[in-house]
């Protein structure tokens, strides 16, 4: 009977991935002869021949890539259970950090933190704000256990849980328009107007801004709700998330310009982790609940009918 060990096959499955036994080492920071002798120590005790190294490359024989595959399954596996075990002696955290982003109502999802957290007093939530790609960055390099925001779910190292959509609205105060607003705006006509912007609280920005007109002239505020009252006072134009200003469309006193140019748009608001770190028992909990409760939030977000989904906004 073969009694290889788990190393070998993370030995095996690095020169698999690397393309030859110095990457392999590389990979698994050890010496090149220590990759080595694991790997044929491992086709000593299976007897096969899991590579041919005939060539420049290492290349996987037939029973090489059969025996990889099932390599690959327990290699996930292993890592699966190490989590675990992770999160069972973590014990129950004396603190979670959540930061909600620039586009997050508050209100609502206030609300299903204060319900969670009350059957969890022995937790202390530590609270943050960040904009722009900020949420992003605090979850990546380990500064927050959970984020609500957009989330680039192309990225694999996030999951995430759909909370609903969030509509952006472009307006002006009345009068701050040289012409009437109920003519087809193009960039072209707001250039000479000042257009707010949020500032990205990352310290790396990723990502460019979106619906900026080029060469206009530009302010920047660190949230939306100071964008709000700078576009109310006759300031600069910008686009809003409508949840914020849904008073002031109803009486006048922000008008938006929604067109061909500046259409309505609508980002995807969720919650979203950390899927290859481990997970203490009460982030679970919070996990799951926000689960259960993602349908509650959906109707409070609403949406600008007929507006387009688009990846980004001003800011």
């Amino acid at each position: 009977m073969s009694n290889f060990t788990l190393h070998e096959l993370q030995c095996f499955n690095a020169v698999v991935h690397g393309g030859g036994f110095q990457a392999a080492a590389d990979l698994l920071h050890r010496s090149h002869p220590s990759v080595f002798a694991s790997v044929a120590k491992l086709e000593r005790q299976l007897g096969l021949d899991l590579l041919d190294r005939s060539g420049y490359r290492v290349q996987l024989t037939e029973a090489g890539r059969a025996f990889h595959r099932k390599v690959r399954v327990l290699l996930h596996e292993a890592e699966e259970l190490q989590t675990y075990a992770a999160q069972l002696a973590m014990g129950e955290e004396s603190e979670l950090r959540v930061v909600l982003g620039d586009l997050c109502p508050l209100p609502p999802v206030l609300e299903i933190l204060s319900s969670f957290f009350a059957q969890c007093p022995q937790t202390r939530l530590h609270l943050l704000f960040e904009t722009v790609t900020g949420p992003w960055e605090r979850l990546l390099e380990d500064e927050a256990d959970l984020i609500v925001h957009r989330v680039p779910k192309s990225d694999v190292r996030m999951e995430w849980i759909d909370l609903g959509r969030v509509a952006l609205v472009p307006v002006v105060a009345p009068g701050f328009l040289p012409f009437p607003p109920d003519t087809d705006i193009t960039p072209q006509r707001m250039q000479a107007l000042t257009q707010c912007v949020v500032r990205d609280s990352s310290r790396q920005p990723s990502e460019q801004g979106h619906f900026l007109i080029e060469g206009a002239p530009r302010t920047s505020v660190p949230d939306h709700l100071m964008k709000k009252e700078l576009i109310l006072h006759g300031m600069a134009w910008g686009h809003v998330p409508r949840f914020m200003i849904e008073t002031e469309l109803r009486n006048g006193s922000l008008l938006s310009i929604a067109g061909q140019h500046f259409p309505g748009v609508v980002e995807e608001l969720s919650a979203a982790r950390r899927r290859d770190r481990p997970h203490g028992p009460v982030a679970d909990q919070l996990w799951d609940f926000l689960a259960r409760h993602a349908a509650v939030l959906k109707p409070a977000l609403g949406r600008v009918p007929g507006a387009k989904k688009a990846p980004e906004r001003d800011g």
